[in-house]
């Protein structure tokens, strides 16, 4: 019955170890003899690098800004940024766009580093800060899971485009094919052909550029190949048809490739980010290379960056700015927070933060160029303005780009090389949603198993999105898609931003929240932060949330009604979690009337803090008890203190040594053998 308690580090001076009650004269040797490091560790067992080595850290600080940068840096950097940059005034939108970026994007991605850094929990458990707005985390998990979804089907179709590359002639290039309609008309003519004898055999299929000028509208032969074969699309939103299995069959491949990255979490994910984050760069570099090489590239550059001066002075070119930081940047997914949350506690993430927030906004940039030299070659090529040629979304990533790469020489290396590049960035992305929703699980529960079990947790999650993402396999996937990526992620993370400002500094308080970085990082936030949070930042999230709605379109295709009311849930979804949890959260709490139940929701937690007893100085320090940092569900003291007595009586009642080490996190483990690691 006698119990074991080693501490390891005090504030200052070597190790000790103090035994309470009797026990074996060798267990007493070992503990007084012991030369343990500051996380915990006993003679035998090797010297952890962790700081937090209950709950884990980045391998080194690379990992976590590359990580960060492959979170950030996504298929909308392709496919999004460079179809708003013409569309809104050309070089004119990087003026609202940069704005943006210095006073909404770079504050709040500082705010969400911070804040999950100086407390090591993800999305969830950070709002210890103030429980009644946990609902918070939980919209960013809803807001996650829908694009986590989504997400990997994109990825999936990259994946088939990849394995499709793997040829001799892309099967896109010609109207030759059984899925080819009459109306197909190829931009490859004769003269084009590499192979003589096959020229021969589809002269007569290939139309001439003269005659695709004269066209009214003009049906290419990757628009059909993406129509016919690949989606197979249907005629409605709710003709769901047969699920395609190739595609199916991808998204397997793309959910397996993402679980074995994630295996062991921050650890495996850590490395391979050395490779996912940063061979999307060469790619873009020798498509760019290729790409100003071309005849008429010059043309699509000067389309892509010519300033429409007058377009500056239009609202809804300042919302889609907004909307693109905000998106790009992956502000209020939960994911910046819960990448954050394992970095040691006094990593710089002011630095952090302004590295990747600049890198993932000149990515867009630089992708921009590469996306337009290539367009403006094709209208070269087809003697059409750019604008004709010019697309977004799916469109451009699987049409228009892919149509381009047809008339380049050994067309199938570009191609393999283009996708793989849109596969590396998807992945990029994929790794951080998936991460933050087994954070999210593993902090909430917070027991030694499924800590020691995350893996169950990583693998169970991706068998849900792998099965949930099957309708968007099926004929009507595309749309279903599209809904999705226009609702799921838009006005919502606009008010669970705000929310997320206004109550780290209104309701807990910005002078609190300043000293808490100061103590972290060793300074206080620069002054121009500590206004745009205040101020600056919440007016721009607010008055973006009026200017970013644009009804949905697909082509030619209306979305019925009751599509967009299913477009609304989900996006009401993620933000209804806020004052639901609020309310449950303000009944539950002590108080004899609805104020002092509302005061005492609102008042930080008991545990909120650094997670390890070492960090918790200062006011925080006066707060330590033996369970404060313990990592438990986030329960009320009350119910800690209920746990712990059932705890000790279970104790009592079994006849066996218990060797108890509390570690320099605070945390307490129980185990039958001494090595707290195996």
């Amino acid at each position: 019955g006698a119990v074991f308690t080693l501490h390891p580090v005090c504030s200052s001076g070597p190790p000790y170890a103090r035994l309470q009650g009797r026990g074996d004269s060798i267990l007493q040797r070992i503990f007084n003899n012991c030369e343990c490091e500051h996380n915990g560790a006993v003679p035998g067992e090797p010297v952890k690098k962790d700081e937090n080595s209950r709950r884990g850290n980045w391998g080194n600080q690379i990992e976590f800004v590359l990580t960060s940068v492959g979170y950030a840096v996504g298929l909308g950097n392709v496919w999004r940024f460079p179809y708003l940059c013409y569309r809104n005034g050309g070089g004119a939108f990087m003026l609202p766009y940069f704005i943006m970026l210095v006073f909404c994007g770079i504050p709040l991605f500082f705010l969400e580093l911070s804040f999950g850094q100086f407390a090591s929990l993800g999305c969830l458990g950070v709002w210890k800060i103030s429980p009644m707005f946990k609902g918070v985390g939980y919209g960013m998990m809803v807001v996650s899971t829908y694009i986590g979804i989504y997400y990997n089907v994109v990825i999936c179709i990259a994946f088939y485009y990849f394995f499709m590359s793997m040829t001799n002639l892309l099967p896109w290039t010609y109207c030759n094919n059984p899925w080819n309609t009459p109306d197909c008309s190829g931009v490859v003519s004769t003269s084009n052909q590499l192979n003589a004898s096959l020229a021969n055999a589809t002269t007569t299929l290939v139309a001439g550029v003269s005659e695709l000028v004269n066209r009214t509208k003009r049906t290419s032969p990757s628009e059909e190949y993406w129509k016919h074969y690949v989606l197979n699309i249907s005629d409605d939103i709710g003709n769901f048809g047969e699920v395609r299995l190739p595609i199916l069959g991808c998204l397997a491949v793309s959910w397996v490739v993402v679980f074995l990255c994630l295996i062991r979490g921050v650890k495996s994910s850590g490395k391979v980010v050395y490779f996912t984050a940063t061979f999307p760069y060469v790619v873009l570099t020798i498509l760019f290379i290729r790409g100003i090489t071309l005849d008429g590239a010059i043309n699509g550059i000067k389309y892509y960056l010519t300033p429409q001066w007058q377009k500056v002075l239009d609202a809804k070119v300042w919302g889609d700015a907004a909307s693109q930081i905000f998106y790009s940047l992956g502000c209020a997914w939960g994911g910046l927070i819960t990448m954050a949350s394992y970095n040691k506690f006094h990593n710089n993430c002011f630095r952090d933060s302004i590295i990747i927030s600049i890198t993932n906004c000149a990515t867009s940039v630089y992708a921009g160029f590469v996306i337009f030299s290539i367009l403006g070659f094709m209208a070269h090529h087809l003697n059409v303005p750019v604008s004709e040629v010019a697309d977004h979304g799916p469109g451009l990533a699987f049409v228009a780009y892919p149509e381009a790469l047809t008339l380049l020489p050994i067309s199938p290396l570009w191609s393999l090389l283009f996708f793989f590049m849109l596969i590396l960035l998807g992945l990029g992305t994929q790794f951080c949603l998936l991460e933050t929703l087994v954070t999210a699980i593993v902090d909430e529960i917070g027991t030694d198993w499924i800590i020691r079990n995350k893996t169950v947790v990583t693998l169970s999650i991706a068998v849900v999105g792998f099965l949930l993402g099957v309708p968007l396999t099926t004929q009507a996937g595309i749309y279903w898609l599209l809904l999705m990526d226009n609702y799921a992620a838009s006005f919502s993370l606009v008010i669970i931003s705000c929310i997320m400002c206004i109550c780290i500094m209104y309701i807990y308080g910005h002078r609190n929240y300043f000293k808490d970085v100061e103590m972290m990082l060793g300074f206080p936030p620069p002054l121009f932060f500590k206004v745009c949070w205040r101020f600056i930042s919440p007016v721009i999230i607010s008055v973006t949330l009026f200017l970013s709605y644009k009804p949905i379109t697909y082509n030619d295709y209306v979305y019925p009604g009751w599509s967009l009311a299913i477009g609304f849930a989900m996006a009401l979804s993620s933000v209804v979690c806020i004052p639901i949890y609020a309310l449950y959260k303000i009944s539950r709490s002590p108080g004899a009337t609805f104020r002092e139940r509302l005061k005492n929701a609102c008042r930080p937690h008991p545990k909120w803090g650094p997670a390890l007893q070492e960090h918790r100085t200062g006011r925080y320090a006066a707060m330590a008890s033996e369970d404060t940092v313990e990592a438990r569900p986030l329960k009320e003291k009350e119910e800690l203190r209920e746990e712990l007595k059932e705890e000790e009586k279970e104790k009592e009642r079994k006849d066996e040594i218990s060797l108890t080490i509390q570690g320099s996190n605070g945390s307490t483990n129980t185990h039958n053998n001494p090595n707290p690691s195996a």
